[in-house]
């Protein structure tokens, strides 16, 4: 990385797009040094600036505009439009939404959903999402590639985790991108008293919850004024968007990076002032893209392991991704109370936060037994086969509890039947989501696809520990697995 490597920022750091797209080969000196000055920023602010291509930031200036008149013609939302804070849909969003606490409205664009009116008519959103979640949805990607670079992972490590390209039939993206505003004039409602501090001896402006903190894996944000804070390492709030170029977006990491890095990129605190806003008649407009990983997916470090890290007790079991979305976690509850600086730098990086890195590379947990590892790599081998042969079916799968559906296996009209004789599922085993099933279930259900698995992994596991591999096993297993399913995956 050279004399840039071990350099301390003195504000944001600002990388241009196509300096950050890798290419066959050696890596050229400009791509180490974009790299690096992400990954600094990274680590101090918890933010980075990313400039477009001059095409793209004019595609971006022009979905705000669509966005300030998109919003400025509608008519105060009806109570059916609130928006709805149940977790369980935070892959399922489209539309219209509001919320009159935070004095906010916003648009979520989600390829494979239209959305409709409450009325049934079908909606019309602002112009050119379409285009804008293809190049921003791009930009991230390249993004999280980089990051992958400056963390010695493989490259399309967090491949497995995101969406397909392009998305299957019927498939849903779960990235979205957001079209907000904040702070309209015309929006009613707004909790006035409940918005307003004072800092400096001067009156802004804050949402009700000031720490606001991301769970998806990256977000670029695009504003048409300033006004985001993010708090960097130290504690103290940074404006991130002030003097912004045309083509710059604002990127900032997610929780679900913070869990698949194994805690070696935190996720960044943020709020939005809106006290600047006095006499505008659009209020502060903004497009948000949030790369997200797909529901079915776990997020494991077996990536990180694989590179060299040592992996903390908090970070050893896979966490399916639509677990990890609905609950709190208490990686959450730390990050929305103070800030701790935590990310891996390379040779000449680490003089800057030496002492927390040796911390995080001294770290040695107790490897997980064999017994234990094949019983979590059953359950995440079940969840996405099981969802795949779904969605090539065109089968829409609602699971049983475990109670209910051991009276299901012996009743022929059963709710169930007919969607356990479509998927294969195992006569005797209960059609419960493979999360819940018990241990025995998991393995009982491989083994009724694929006779000997448990016994294949089993010698994979002894031949690991013959050649002193078990620090990697997990992931080495995992691999195997795909590779003897030949009748499962062909339903």
């Amino acid at each position: 990385m050279g004399a840039m490597a071990g350099m301390v920022l003195q504000s944001v750091g600002r990388v241009r797009l196509t300096d950050l797209i890798p290419s066959e080969g050696v890596p050229s000196e400009n791509y180490k040094i974009s790299v690096s000055t992400l990954s600094q920023s990274l680590a101090q602010y918890s933010a980075a600036i990313i400039q477009l291509p001059p095409s793209d930031g004019s595609l971006l200036r022009s979905g705000l505009e669509s966005a300030r008149l998109f919003f400025h013609q509608r008519a105060y939302p009806a109570s059916e439009m609130v928006h709805s804070s149940d977790s369980r849909e935070w892959c399922k969003t489209s539309g219209y939404y509001s919320d009159p606490q935070s004095w906010q409205e916003m648009y979520d664009y989600r390829p494979g959903v239209t959305p409709v009116e409450p009325n049934g008519a079908m909606e019309l959103p602002p112009a050119g999402l379409p285009d804008i979640f293809t190049i921003l949805g791009k930009a991230s990607r390249d993004i999280l590639e980089a990051i992958s670079f400056s963390l010695n992972l493989r490259s399309f490590s967090f491949s497995e985790i995101l969406d397909n390209i392009p998305l299957r039939n019927r498939e849903i993206s779960s990235s979205v991108l957001s079209v907000c505003c904040h702070a309209r004039p015309s929006f009613q409602g707004a909790q006035h008293h409940n918005l307003t501090t004072t800092e400096d001896g001067q009156l802004v402006m804050y949402p009700d919850h000031e720490h606001q903190i991301d769970k998806g894996l990256v977000t670029l944000v695009k504003s048409d004024r300033a006004g985001f804070h993010i708090k960097d390492c130290h504690g103290h709030w940074i404006l991130v968007d002030v003097d912004l170029g045309p083509q710059d977006a604002i990127l900032y990491p997610g929780l679900a990076l913070y869990q698949a890095t194994a805690g070696y990129i935190s996720p960044a605190l943020y709020r939005t002032e809106m006290g600047n806003l006095q006499g505008n008649m659009y209020g502060r407009c903004s497009l948000v893209f949030k790369l997200m990983p797909r529901s079915v997916a776990s997020l494991s470090c077996s990536e990180m392991r694989a590179a060299g890290y040592g992996v903390e007790a908090q970070f050893q079991l896979p966490v399916p991704v639509d677990d990890f979305m609905q609950r709190t976690n208490p990686a959450e509850q730390l990050f929305t109370k103070q800030t701790f600086p935590s990310y891996s730098f390379q040779a000449g990086q680490e003089a800057a936060l030496k002492p927390s890195i040796k911390r995080k590379k001294g770290t040695r947990c107790k490897p997980l037994p064999p017994s234990k590892r094949l019983r979590l790599e059953a359950q995440r081998v079940l969840k996405e086969r099981v969802q795949d042969i779904a969605d090539k079916k065109g089968i829409k799968l609602r699971f049983c509890n475990l109670k209910e559906c051991e009276g299901h296996i012996q009743a022929l009209d059963s709710p169930c039947e007919s969607t356990r004789m479509q998927i294969g599922w195992p006569p005797g085993v209960p059609f419960v989501h493979p999360h819940d099933l018990p241990n025995k279930a998991k393995l009982a259900f491989l083994e009724a696809y694929e006779p000997g698995w448990t016994a294949s992994q089993q010698d994979i596991e002894l031949s690991l520990i013959e050649s002193g591999l078990d620090a990697h096993g997990t992931r080495r297993v995992g691999l195997h697995s795909f590779d003897i399913w030949p009748s499962f995956i062909s339903l």
